[in-house]
Formats: C-alpha cells, sequence, structure tokens
C-alpha cells in the first residue's frame, strides 16, 4: 500500500481504480470471444453456411462498424469533453454493447442480416466505450505512474478474456457432451459474454467518478471535429501528432495479429481446432503478463524507451512466424505476441494520457480511438491483398506485416517527449487547446 500515494492521484482510491481496470476486463471479454474465437467462426460457418463470401461479409461487418467509429467519435468525444460527460458516453456505449450481444444470440443458420446488424452496433458500442475508458486514465494516476496503472487495466483485461474464453469453452463442450451443436451452443456463449460484460461494469457504475469540468466549448460537426483535430495536432500539438501515426501503423501490424492469428495457424502451421484454441489462451496468458509486468519498467525507463523494445519486439515476432516450419517455434512466435501486444498497447494508452491536455481528455483519447480503428480496418486489408496477390502466400503476407513495426519505429525515433509535454504544459498555461 505504500505506493498508492505516489501512483494514484490525489482523491483517488485503489478501489476506485480497481473498478475502472474491470470495464477493461469487461471490454477483453466481449472482443476475445465474439471478434475472435467464438462468434467469428460460426457466422462464416453457420450463419453464412460456409459460402464464398462469407469472410468477406464477416469483415465488411467489422469494417463498417470501424467506419461509423471514425465518423462519429470525435464529435461524441467534443460532446464528452463540452458537458463533462465521459461517464455518460462510457455507460451509454456499456448498454450498447450488452444490447448487440445479446441481438447475436438471436442468430441462426440463414439469418445473415441479423447477425451484420449485432456485430456492427455491439462492435461499434465497444470502440466507443473502449475511448470513454482510456480518457478516465490521466484523472486516476500520477503522470509518472500511467504505465503503470495502465498496465493494470491490460492485464485485467486479459484475464477476462481468457475467463469468458473459459465459460464460452464450458458451454459448447457440455453442450456437445449432450448431442447439441453450434447453433444450439453458441447462442448461450453469446447470453454468457453479455451478462458477464454487464457484471464486470456494475463496480465502475457507483465508483468511478467524473472529475472533468465543462468547458462549454460548442460541438463541431464530425468531420468538422476530424478536421479541427487534425489541424490542432499538427498546429500546438505536432508531438502529439507523431504518436498518432506512430501508433497508426503499429496498431495495423497488431490488428493482423489479432484478427488472423488463428486463420494462419491453421491454414500455414496445420493446427486443428484444441490447438488453435491453446494458443489463443496462450496469448491472452502472456499479454497479461506483459501489460501488467510492463506497465512498472515502462514507468521507470520512460515511455519511449518501452515502446521501442516492444516494437523490437514486434518485428522479431514476425521474422519468426515467416521462418516457423517447426510447431515450437510458432508457438515461441505466438507467446512472444502475447508479450508484444499486452505492452505496447499500453504503452500507447499510457503516452496519450502524458500528452493530453488535462481539459480535453476525451477528444485526445478520441483521436487514439480514431487512429486504432483506422489501423483495424486497413491493416488485415492489406495482408489479404498481398495474400492474394502472390497466390495464398500468408508467409510472405506475415514478413509484410513486419514493415509495420518497422515504420513505427522510424516514427518513434523523430518523437520527443520533452517537447511534448512542453507543448501539453504551454497549451495550459495559456488557457487555448
Amino acid at each position: 500500500m505504500s505506493k498508492v500515494p505516489r501512483t494514484l492521484a490525489p482523491g483517488v482510491r485503489a478501489v476506485e481504480v480497481w473498478s475502472w481496470a474491470m470495464l477493461d476486463f469487461a471490454n477483453s471479454g466481449y472482443t476475445t470471444v465474439v471478434l475472435t474465437a467464438v462468434f467469428s467462426a460460426y457466422f462464416v460457418g453457420v450463419v453464412a453456411g460456409g459460402a464464398a463470401w462469407a469472410t468477406l461479409a464477416w469483415t465488411a461487418a467489422l469494417s463498417a462498424s470501424y467506419l461509423l467509429v471514425m465518423m462519429t467519435l470525435p464529435r461524441l468525444a467534443a460532446l464528452a469533453d463540452a458537458h463533462a460527460a465521459k461517464r455518460r458516453l462510457l455507460f451509454l456505449s456499456v448498454l450498447g454493447c450488452v444490447s448487440g450481444t445479446l441481438i447475436l444470440s438471436r442468430v441462426g443458420a440463414g439469418n445473415v442480416w441479423l447477425a451484420v446488424l449485432g456485430i456492427v452496433f455491439s462492435n461499434y458500442c465497444f470502440s466507443l466505450g473502449e475511448s470513454a475508458i482510456a480518457s478516465f486514465l490521466p484523472e486516476l494516476a500520477q503522470r509518472e505512474a500511467l504505465g503503470r496503472v495502465s498496465g493494470w487495466g491490460w492485464g485485467l483485461g486479459y484475464v477476462g478474456g481468457l475467463i469468458s474464453l473459459a465459460i464460452a469453452l464450458m458451454i459448447v463442450t457440455r453442450g456437445s457432451n449432450l448431442g447439441f451443436d453450434a447453433i444450439h451452443t453458441v447462442p448461450w456463449v453469446m447470453v454468457a459474454t453479455a451478462c458477464l460484460f454487464l457484471l464486470a461494469t456494475v463496480p465502475a457504475w457507483f465508483l468511478l467518478k467524473e472529475r472533468a469540468v465543462a468547458t462549454g466549448q460548442s460541438a463541431r460537426s464530425t468531420l468538422g471535429a476530424i478536421k479541427h483535430a487534425w489541424i490542432e495536432t499538427g498546429g500546438r500539438f505536432t508531438e502529439f501528432r507523431r504518436l498518432l501515426l506512430c501508433i497508426v501503423s503499429y496498431q495495423a501490424g497488431i490488428s493482423v495479429v489479432i484478427t488472423l492469428a488463428a486463420v494462419y495457424a491453421e491454414q500455414v502451421m496445420g493446427f486443428d481446432m484444441p490447438r488453435t484454441i491453446l494458443l489463443i489462451v496462450a496469448v491472452n496468458v502472456t499479454a497479461g503478463l506483459g501489460a501488467l509486468l510492463f506497465g512498472s519498467f515502462q514507468d521507470r525507463v520512460g515511455h519511449r524507451l518501452a515502446l521501442r523494445v516492444t516494437l523490437l519486439g514486434w518485428i522479431l515476432t514476425a521474422f519468426l512466424a515467416f521462418l516457423a516450419v517447426q510447431e515450437w517455434l510458432f508457438w515461441v512466435a505466438a507467446c512472444l505476441a502475447g508479450l508484444c501486444m499486452g505492452t505496447s498497447q499500453s504503452a500507447g494508452r499510457a503516452m496519450v494520457g502524458l500528452m493530453a491536455p488535462s481539459s480535453r481528455l476525451a477528444a485526445f483519447y478520441g483521436l487514439w480511438t480514431f487512429s486504432t480503428q483506422l489501423a483495424a480496418a486497413t491493416g488485415p486489408l492489406v495482408y489479404g491483398m498481398i495474400t492474394w496477390v502472390n497466390n495464398g502466400n500468408q508467409r510472405f503476407a506475415m514478413l509484410c506485416t513486419g514493415v509495420f513495426f518497422v515504420f513505427a519505429l522510424f516514427v518513434l525515433g523523430r518523437l520527443s517527449l520533452d517537447k511534448a509535454i512542453a507543448e501539453r504544459d504551454a497549451s495550459a498555461s495559456t488557457g487555448h487547446v
């Protein structure tokens, strides 16, 4: 407990930070079960009946949700800052994601449009919530402890992913033993995931406080907010713009891993379903450990150096996956990817908090979310195009994924945290952001 006063912001209790971290717990349960491990395969194999267009329909639905986020989040974030309404945005997104997941529980064979509606709506709300959760971080942690507290959230998030996956596997396995197939078990998995999501957010409803002061500034139109934010970061916040470019690049690579790791394992390495599930578990475990252990390291050595080490790890991961012919080497690459995943995402969120003016937390974290959604929409698409052009050569596509991390490392090398902090403080002293 002696570390708490040096870690948490004045007036913040440890139980409040725990309630905030439980929001990451909820989010990771949704992404692990719905986007990665269960519903994606259910959509392609059962809902769409394994049709040739099934995978395209799935990725198109996700892209549509990311596009909606990019088009609406800047205005919603500006409204949250103007009215000190981050909590309102957060909990509306929670209710939306839970409702969307319950919609997915009603999807059966042939219900393609209902499935598309459910995934677009639930993933849209999830993404809004992710931005809102991150915007609370600078209010909860001391600036010298942003990495540590961010790591707590990411680490607990991966625990949530593992627990949600364990519940899903238990339902599917139990149903299978009783003679039920996916069309009967997956809907119950969606119900369980939605219930666990809502339950994990309950502490924050009562404990997480809104400390922001309303700015009173009128919110621009969506396109106007995007344009203003981009001009603003290029003028008074040049280092933050560099950070956004770095984040877009490395998150594009991470999105490839999240979206296509199971596909790569099955198509290239010949994994069967049990080994693929074990792979997802291993990635989640190492990602959680990475986020928890790397947070303190990040605060000690500095955010910039910590992120640089992580990006080097990602480059090595892509190269090992490209080289892997024997299964053990692919497992090494997968575990290294997990470590890098937790650390790089935690580091990026902490660096945004370090650079963001206190009066514009929602807007700046909105830009962060905008960047991650742009990366999520482009990274897997580039991977798919490279695979298609090279006659299905996923090994070469995985090697090319390393370019995302190389470019991010180049951009990071030109970023100055001292200048970024000076820009933030200058904005606060003049009262203009």
